[in-house]
Order: C-alpha cells, then structure tokens, then sequence
C-alpha cells in the first residue's frame, strides 16, 4: 500500500470518527442546558450525583468493553493483512460470545457491589444500579465497531455512536421533564431516570451496527471465501490474542477514569480536612470541576482519541508488514493532526470561557474559571490519550502500561498538596502535569525508537502554535470588547457573542493555514480545496 492510501485511509477514517465523537459530544453537551435547569436549586447537586454515578460506572464499561473493539480491529487488521478473513470471522464470533458473557458478570458485580461503594451516601446506590443494566447491552456493541474498523470502515462506529448519544438524550430529556417538572418527583428520581438512559441508547446503537452488519454481510461472505485459509489457529488462541492486546487498553482507558475516580474518592476528604465548607460546598464544587467543566472539554479530548482510533489498525498493518518508513511517517501524520486540532480548539475554549459557560449553565464566576483551567489542561489529555494509543498500536504494550502507571503515581502524589493549596483547582492542576510527565516519556520512547524525523513535526508545530495563539489573542480581544458593549449574564448575548468569537477564531486560523499552505500538507490538497472553497478565501 503507497503512503498516499494510507494517509487518505487514514484521513477518511478519522473524518468519520472526528465527526461521530465530536457530533455525539457536543449533543451530550447542549442537552445541559434544559436539563440543567430543570432541577432549579438543586443544580448542582443532581449534576454532583450523575458523575459520581457515571465515574464509577465508566470503569465497569472499560473493563467491559475498553480496548475490546481497538484490540479487535487491530487483530482484524493484522488478520485481514495476510489474506485471512476466515480467521477474523472466527475471532469475531468467539469475541462476541465472551463479551456477552463478560458484560453479564459485570452487572452482576456492579449491582450488589453498590452500596459498598457508596460512601456512605444511599442516593448513589440506585444510581448506580440503573447504570449497570447498560453493561449487559455495551460490550457486544462496541465489539461490532471493533470489527468494521478492522476492515478500515470507520462509519458504522461513528453513526452508531451517534445514534446511540440521540436515542440516549431523546429518553433522557423526556423521562427528567416528566418526573421532575410534571410528576413533582425529586431530582434523585430524575437523575435515576438520566442514569438509566444509557441502556437506551445502548439498544439503538447495537440494532444500528446489526442493520449494518446484515448490508455488508454478502462483501464479508465474498472476502471470506477468498481466504488463503494456511493459518490454523484455535479460537482459544484467537481470544488470548484479543485479550493480550486488550489489556493494556483496558489498563490505559481505565487510567483515563481513574484520574476523576481519584477525584471524585479524595476531593471531599481532603477539603474537609483543610477547610470548614459544608458537604453542600464540597459537592458543588466537585460539581464544577467533574461536572460542568469536563463536560464540555471532553468534546475536545474525543477529537484525540477519534485520530487515534483510526490510526492504530494502519499502524498495526504497516508494523506487520515490516514498512518502518510508513510506520514513522503514520506515527508523525497522527501526531500532527492531534496539533492541528487541538491547539487552536483548547487556546479558543479559554478564550471563550466566560460566554460558553454562561450559555450552558449560567453565571457562575467560579465556573467560568474553572472551565478556564480545565482548557489549558486538555492539551495534556489529549496528547496523552494519542500517544497511549500510538505505542499500543505499533505493539508496545509493556511501555504503555508503564508510562501510565507512571501517571497516575503522580497524580496520587500530588492530589493531596494541590488540592489544599489551591482547592476546586487542584486536582485539575495535579491531572495535567501528571498527564504532561507521561506523554513526553511517551514521546520520548517513540522518538528513540523509531528514530523519528522530527524536524519537520517541529517546525509545523511551532507555525500551529503561533497561528493559535494569534487567534487567542483576537478572539480574548472579542470577547473583552463585547463586555464593555454589552455588560451583564445575558445568555442570549452570550450566545450570540460565543457564535461571533468562534467563528471569527475559527476563519482566521484557518485563513492563515491555508495561506501558508499549512492545512495542504497536513490534509491534503483535496481537502484544503474544499475548505477554500467553504469560506470563500482565494490563494493567491
């Protein structure tokens, strides 16, 4: 395969999964907005109670189903490579059966492990329990995405998560306005009612991937019956494989939420120790953080990890075809698309903090910085999430897992300290640099081991990173002109002010891309034509 398929393999794929990610977050976003205020006084308490719900729920489904589907596309990937689709069938079939199995075990054990794991606090266990039903439904579905991405089909996983995050929303909005505004139901009900929504769309996802799977059925049949069939390997086999590749993607995805399950276990204890705030306080606060800011900056972060989804089945493919040129030069495409993206979306979230916040959860000057910082941090997420991913896709495992390790061990070490000196900002503070401290050891490995060239990563990096901070200065500008014009919280001033910043951000970083002929080397020519064309700026 020449290097322009694979970068055009790779682009497409990461069109499709960009688009699913960022379309499915940012309906999981606006969705605050109603539901938010449905809850009137009690806010911040309900929205507290929903991530504490979803915190420990997340680490059930990435034991369930994290690194299942990216293990499988890469084995499928690897399989499909040599010309040997009937083993990816078998490796599908025999996935399916024990996931099924696994999610099952995994309800089982959230369900009753609840109440021991609620602190005390009852309100959480049926929260719990409602989120546990998901589990059952879960894991077979993102198997299926697994299984087309191996065949570099990106689009069934991004419709279906996409339709997955509509179905989940559509129940969730009806069923909290019934119970809280219509019935009068307490916000512990309606949060039982947001929690429970998950299995929902858990349904219409997983019959989306089968209409999907029985469209492509007669192409597998035909691929299948072209298999070279010269490898016999038992299905026993096929599953050590999945799960040797899927552990460390479990460990990795798992680190993800273990950064907020620190949180969310030593944020309330350690203020108690070092301040005298009511429980009332302490949840707010936490609220602030785990809730609303990481809510919207997530939506940033699934631009990372969709690029590095599609790029791990390539990697895999050229890993095992021995192309050490193609290796490093997907391990460099990957690492410049994150840049490209990530720079001016985090730099332009900060600079817009103040209306973004006010237009989803109101005023709230403490919010507002939070979600400042929480900005400036995602950098660090994100970076940590490609390269993660990066070194599991070219089959280094052991320092994937390592490296995270390493993470999270400081993270441990400097929860406690931040957090008493600067409280709600802390732990924000104490995940960034953890998270900064692993992805340079990642870096650097890659660096060394692939003998990467990096001088042209470098010097496209230091252009992005100009550009974007040129768009910050202009769009902080905006934003700092517009409150002298229209001073107060007005949410439909803060809309119309969030749309103008925005899209001036977003047309001048874009313009100075396309002028310097930045976005054609990193997109291609096609592309970047397409983009001229959308806002109309002529290339001399």
């Amino acid at each position: 395969m020449s290097e322009q398929t694979m970068k055009s393999k790779m682009l497409k794929g990461s069109a499709w999964m960009t688009a699913g990610s960022i379309i499915s977050r940012v309906l999981g976003a606006i969705y605050i907005i109603p539901w938010y205020s449905w809850f009137g006084a009690d806010k911040l308490q309900a929205n507290a109670l929903y991530t504490k719900g979803y915190t420990v729920y997340s680490i059930f489904l990435m034991i369930a189903i994290s690194g299942i589907p990216s293990a499988v596309a890469k084995q499928v990937a690897h399989y499909n490579s040599r010309n040997e689709y009937q083993v990816s069938k078998r490796l599908f079939k025999a996935s399916l059966v024990t996931l099924f199995l696994v999610g099952a075990l995994c309800t089982l054990v959230f369900w009753w492990i609840a109440p021991y794991i609620s602190q005390g606090d009852l309100k959480v266990v049926p929260i719990y329990r409602s989120l546990s039903i998901a589990l059952l439904v879960i894991p077979s579905m993102s198997l299926l995405r697994g299984y087309f991405q191996g065949f570099q089909d990106m689009a069934p996983s991004a419709l279906s998560q996409l339709i997955e995050q509509l179905v989940r929303i559509i129940y969730m909005l009806g069923a909290t306005f019934i119970t809280v505004k219509v019935l009068g139901r307490s916000y512990e009900a309606g949060v039982w009612q947001s929690t429970f929504a998950a299995f929902i769309g858990a349904i219409g996802g997983t019959l989306l991937l089968i209409i999907y799977y029985l469209k492509k059925r007669p192409k597998l049949v035909q691929l299948e019956q072209q298999s070279a069939n010269e490898l016999q390997i038992s299905d026993q086999t096929l599953l050590k494989e999945v799960l040797y590749q899927a552990l460390p993607f479990i460990f990795i995805a798992c680190a993800m939420t273990m950064f907020n399950l620190v949180d969310q276990f030593s944020f309330p204890v350690i203020l108690k120790q070092v301040t005298s705030y009511s429980y009332e306080t302490i949840n707010g606060l936490y609220a602030l953080f785990a809730g609303n800011a990481n809510k919207l900056i997530m939506i940033v972060v699934a631009l990372s990890t969709a690029m590095a989804t599609t790029a791990i089945p390539l990697l895999s493919e050229a890993v095992t075809k021995g192309e050490r040129e193609l290796t490093q030069e997907q391990l460099l495409g990957a690492l410049e698309l994150l840049f490209f993206v990530m720079l001016p979306a985090v730099l332009g979230m900060a600079a817009v903090s103040r209306p973004l916040y006010l237009v989803f959860y109101g005023y709230d000057q403490t919010g507002i910085y939070v979600l400042a910082v929480s900005a400036y941090m995602t950098i660090a997420m994100g970076l940590f999430n490609v390269l993660g991913s990066l070194l599991q896709g070219i089959y280094e495992n052991k320092q994937a897992i390592k490296y995270t390790a390493i993470g999270l061990l400081l993270k441990l070490i400097l929860q406690y300290p931040l957090t008493a000196w600067l409280h709600v900002f802390g732990p924000i503070v104490a995940t960034g640099i953890a998270m900064i401290i692993a992805s340079y050891l990642m870096l650097r490995f890659l660096y060394y081991k692939y003998d990467l060239p990096t001088a042209k990563l470098q010097q496209n990096f230091n252009r992005l990173l100009s550009y974007a901070l040129l768009m910050f200065v202009i769009v902080l500008c905006l934003t700092w002109g517009w409150q002298l014009i229209f001073p107060g919280n007005s949410r439909i001033l803060a809309l119309v002010e969030l749309c103008l910043c925005a899209g001036v951000g977003g047309y001048l970083y874009l313009g100075l891309c396309l002028k310097s002929r930045l976005l054609q080397q990193i997109l291609g020519e096609n592309v970047a034509h397409k983009l001229t064309r959308l806002i109309k700026l002529r290339l001399r």
